[in-house]
């Protein structure tokens, strides 16, 4: 039985690993947390919607009903001519078969950056967005302001759809403890036309929804830095706030910078549609596959990273690892299922949102479509555990 290893605890990692376990490959995670992070579902965590605990599942747990091998620890250095990869305690893993990367990725880094939380952050950053607009609304009053932003060089590496769903939700609660009146709620981006890849429906919709809710909107300026107390812009305006959530963008993770990878303009490392890794070298035996954030999406200009394209990422390099072993060439790619699907919450409700290469749609569920997202939540828990049976394509 063949040795795979397999680097990120996430949505990526984790589903690369169950399935090369159904396999039976030998497979050894590595991931630089305890846990697996349900990000799609932690929008609920700073409203007090529901504890950090509903939104992680303990490796280990996942470890005694897969039968893998675990490792939490951080991935240093990686040596692919040498088949060996240094972790940050000093162990050395050497001569798996096949590697796949799944470590996500860095994000851009924007002067006072620190003034900020983001809901797309470390995990704990949930908890401090929590704690920090509880601090405001104690006071009474305030602004509040929400964004997120982009990478020139990629921008399929921008998470928008959380931070709109975590100022719905905020929308929500001030207004259910009757103060919805006292706060301004702004959000802002610096692009022209945020949420454009949605679609012209999907925008027309966003735009009535925001008039409705009266949120305010500060588009298309770039942002220059910042402070505890607002953001400042290109030109040097000001957006004053109390509270401040900013999502950055994606971009190359840290390791793979100077490295044997081919990389696009944003860091991403570049594969072909069955997620293998490019090499600069290529003498060097490739047996590394790259799936998640971590690797440059490729597909239509409207293009998006989303947890549930990296499963498929996953499931195909699985797929294809056991293909290449077996000398077989019925290999599985990515890029036809290259698609944008979320159910955008709103804490009263929600909003099915589609694209492919083929329709467009932005159907709004109130009420029914918080709890259908309140249940994803619930199912992927209890599936990736076996507890109850996996959904075809889910």
């Amino acid at each position: 039985m063949k040795n795979v290893l397999v680097f990120g605890g996430g949505f990526a990692g984790v589903e690369a690993t169950i399935y090369l376990r159904k396999a039976n490959y030998n497979v050894t995670l590595v991931s630089d947390r305890e846990y697996i992070y349900i990000y799609p579902t932690s929008i609920w965590i700073p409203t007090n919607k529901i504890e950090f605990s509903d939104v992680c599942i303990d490796l280990q747990k996942l470890q005694n009903v897969h039968k893998f091998d675990l490792i939490v620890d951080a991935l240093e250095n990686i040596d692919i001519k040498n088949n060996s990869y240094t972790l940050k305690s000093g162990k050395i893993l050497k001569d798996f078969s096949h590697v796949v990367l799944a470590m996500g990725s860095s994000k851009m880094k924007h002067k006072g950056i620190e003034n900020t939380l983001s809901i797309c952050g470390d995990p704990e950053q949930s908890l401090l967005i929590r704690d920090a607009l509880s601090e405001v609304i104690k006071k009474g009053s305030g602004k509040l302001c929400f964004g997120f932003g982009g990478n020139p060089k990629d921008s399929s590496a921008m998470r928008g759809g959380p931070g709109f769903e975590v100022l719905f939700n905020v929308h929500n609660m001030l207004k259910q403890k009757g103060v919805r009146d006292n706060f301004e709620l702004t959000f802002f981006a610096p692009m022209a036309i945020p949420g454009k890849r949605l679609g012209d429906k999907a925008l027309k919709m966003m735009d009535i929804y925001f008039k409705k809710l009266k949120i305010n909107k500060h588009y298309g300026k770039k942002i220059k830095e910042f402070k505890k107390d607002g953001i400042i812009f290109e030109d040097d305006s000001k957006l004053e706030s109390d509270f401040t959530m900013f999502i950055p963008a994606g971009c190359g993770h840290d390791l793979i910078e100077d490295s044997i990878f081919r990389t696009n303009e944003a860091g991403f490392i570049m594969t072909d549609d069955y997620s293998r890794v490019e090499l600069k070298d290529k003498t060097i035996k490739n047996n590394v596959y790259a799936i998640g954030d971590i690797a440059a999406l490729q597909g239509a200009e409207w293009k998006a990273k989303q947890g549930h394209i990296a499963e498929v990422m996953a499931r195909n390099v699985a797929h294809n690892i056991q293909q290449s072993d077996l000398c077989l060439t019925n290999f599985k790619g990515y890029k036809e299922h290259v698609n944008i699907m979320c159910m955008m919450d709103s804490g009263d409700g929600a909003s099915f949102v589609y694209r492919s290469s083929k329709k467009t749609m932005m159907i709004p569920l109130p009420i029914v479509g918080h709890w259908i997202k309140r249940a994803w939540g619930s199912y992927y828990k209890l599936s990736k555990l076996n507890k109850i049976p996996r959904i075809p394509g889910m």
